[in-house]
C-alpha cells in the first residue's frame, strides 16, 4: 500500500480510498489535506467535464476538521477516514437539494441525511460534492435543464452513462476517491463502464436507503432501486460497500446480513449472448479474456447458452419501474420540459404499450418465479459472467435518434434488477480512447464472492484511473 510521505501532498486525490484512509488512520496525511487536495482537483477539472454540480468548499473543510478532531481525541477512525467522497443529486444530503436532475425539484432542499449519506458520515468520509443525472435520473446519457451536460473524461463524444453519469465521470477523473451511485435500470453497472472504474449493484436489502425530502416511493421502485458504491479499485467497492450498509431504522427492507460468508465457491459461467443478445466482437473478446483470467485464478468456468427470462424480465422490470399508469411520468417530463426525459417516456409509452393494475400484479407475481429460477441456477454457477451491453460505451445522446438499439443493448441492465441479486461491473480494457468490460452476477447477499472474482479480473488489467480528461 502506498504510503504518502511528508510535504508530498499535491498528489493526494491520486490515491485509492483504502490507501488514503490507511494514511489518515496512520496520521500520515490529516483529513483537511486530503479535503483541500480533494477541492484543488474538483476546481481544477470539474469544469471540462461537469460532473459535480454542487459543493462547498468551506463545509467540506469543516467535515475534515470534524475529522481530525475526532482522531486527535484518540477516537476510533472509520473505515473511510478522511476519505472524500461524492453523493448523486437524487439522495438527500443536509442542506442541499435533492433535485434528482429536474427543474421541479431545484429547490427541494433535504432537512436529514438519508441513510447512505448518514452512514458514510459515520465511517469516516467527507461528503465532496453532489454528482449529476439525468432529469429524473431516467436515461443511460447524463444532462439536464437544470445543471447541464456531463462530459465522459476518456472520450467526450461517448456517453459518461447514466443515471449516475456525473458520479462515474467525476471518480474516473480524480474528483473524489469513491462515489455513490443509484442503480433501477443500470444506473450504476453502465456509468462504470461507460467511465472505465468499476461499480457495484449492492442486493436489495443490503444498502439503506430513503429520502424524507420528498413522497414514499412506488412498491415497483422499493423492490428494484438500490444503492451502491462506484470506485477505481476493486478494495475501494469492498470498503464503500460496508461503509454505506450500516443499519437504518428508515429503510423497512433493510437485512442485517453479513458482508462475508465462509464458503466461497471458485465456480463462475460465461453466458455471451443472454437472450440471445447481438453483441459486438470487442464485447465477447472482454468476456472470453475475463474468463481467461478466472480460469487462470483456479476458477472453474463452464459455459451457458442462456440465463432464465431475461427479456420477459426486462419487460416486467420497466412495467414495475413506471408503475400503473404513464400519466404521471408524462406530466412529470412535460413540466419540466427536458426533453431526453420527454422522449424517453414516449418511447417506453410505445414499448410497453398499456401499463394497468392488473399487468402490475402480473409483473410482481412473475418477479417471483424468476427469481427462483435465478437462485436454482446460481446453486450450480455462483458467479454468472455476462455482458455489461452489447455495445461498447454509446455515442452521446444515442437514444435521441435510435433508442430501440440503445433498448435492446441494455438487456442486462435492465431486466437484472427484477431479481434483487448483487451485480458487479469490472472494467477491463481500454479499446482505442474508450474502455470495456465485463457484468458479474451473484446470489443474494454474496456481493463476497463479486468482489473475490472482481479482484481476480482486476489483477489482469484494467484502463488507468484517474486520469485528465482527454479533450
Amino acid at each position: 500500500m502506498r504510503q504518502i510521505q511528508e510535504g508530498a501532498l499535491e498528489d493526494i486525490w491520486r490515491l485509492s480510498a483504502t490507501e488514503l484512509a490507511q494514511n489518515v488512520r496512520d496520521r500520515k496525511i490529516s483529513a483537511r489535506e486530503a479535503a483541500q487536495a480533494a477541492l484543488e482537483r474538483l476546481e481544477a477539472v470539474n469544469p471540462a467535464i461537469n460532473a459535480v454540480i454542487d459543493y462547498r468548499a468551506e463545509d467540506v473543510l469543516a467535515q475534515a476538521d470534524a475529522v481530525d478532531a475526532s482522531a486527535a481525541r484518540g477516537e476510533e477512525a472509520g473505515v473511510l477516514a478522511g476519505v472524500p467522497v461524492t453523493v448523486k443529486v437524487n439522495l438527500d444530503q443536509e442542506n442541499f437539494a435533492t433535485t434528482n436532475g429536474t427543474r421541479l425539484q431545484a429547490r427541494n432542499i433535504a432537512g436529514t441525511d438519508s441513510p447512505v449519506v448518514a452512514n458514510l458520515r459515520r465511517a469516516g468520509a467527507v461528503i465532496l460534492g453532489r454528482t449529476n443525472t439525468p432529469a429524473f435520473s431516467l436515461r443511460w446519457f447524463t444532462d439536464n435543464l437544470l445543471h447541464g451536460a456531463t462530459k465522459n473524461p476518456r472520450d467526450p463524444s461517448r456517453t459518461a452513462g447514466g443515471s449516475s453519469g456525473g458520479a462515474a465521470s467525476a471518480v474516473a477523473a480524480g474528483i473524489g476517491h469513491l462515489a455513490h451511485g443509484t442503480d433501477i435500470a443500470g444506473s450504476i453497472r453502465y456509468p462504470a463502464y461507460a467511465c472505465g472504474v468499476h461499480g457495484l449493484r449492492p442486493s436489495l436489502g443490503r444498502v439503506p436507503t430513503y429520502n424524507a425530502s420528498g413522497p414514499e416511493r412506488p412498491i415497483g421502485v422499493q423492490l428494484t432501486a438500490v444503492s451502491g458504491p462506484i470506485g477505481r479499485s476493486i478494495a475501494d467497492l469492498r470498503l464503500g460497500l460496508a461503509a454505506m450498509s450500516g443499519f437504518d431504522p428508515r429503510d423497512p427492507w433493510w437485512v442485517p446480513a453479513p458482508l462475508e460468508f465462509s464458503n466461497q465457491p471458485r465456480r463462475a459461467a460465461l453466458v455471451r449472448r443472454p437472450g440471445g443478445l447481438e453483441i459486438v466482437p470487442e464485447v465477447e473478446e472482454a468476456l472470453v479474456d475475463a474468463a481467461a483470467r478466472l480460469r487462470d485464478s483456479g476458477w472453474e468456468v463452464a459455459e451457458l447458452d442462456d440465463i432464465p427470462a431475461i427479456e420477459e424480465a426486462v419487460e416486467l422490470q420497466a412495467r414495475l419501474w413506471i408503475g400503473e399508469s404513464f400519466t404521471p411520468w408524462e406530466e412529470m417530463t412535460a413540466k419540466d420540459g427536458d426533453p431526453g426525459a420527454i422522449a424517453t417516456i414516449a418511447e417506453l409509452k410505445s414499448l410497453l404499450k398499456q401499463v394497468s393494475a392488473e399487468t402490475y400484479l402480473h409483473a410482481l407475481v412473475r418477479r417471483s418465479a424468476i427469481i427462483r429460477d435465478y437462485q436454482l441456477l446460481l446453486q450450480d454457477h455462483p458467479v454468472l459472467l455476462l455482458p455489461v451491453s452489447a455495445e461498447l460505451p454509446f455515442p452521446d445522446q444515442l437514444d435521441r435518434t435510435d433508442f430501440a438499439r440503445v433498448w435492446r443493448a441494455q438487456l442486462t441492465q435492465i431486466g437484472l434488477p427484477l431479481t434483487g441479486l448483487p451485480a458487479l461491473t469490472v472494467s477491463t480494457a481500454r479499446v482505442g480512447r474508450t474502455t470495456t468490460g465485463v457484468q458479474l452476477l451473484a446470489g443474494r447477499f454474496r456481493e463476497d464472492l463479486l468482489l473475490e472474482a472482481g479482484e481476480v479480473l482486476e489483477a489482469g488489467g484494467t484502463p488507468p484511473a484517474p486520469l485528465d480528461p482527454v479533450f
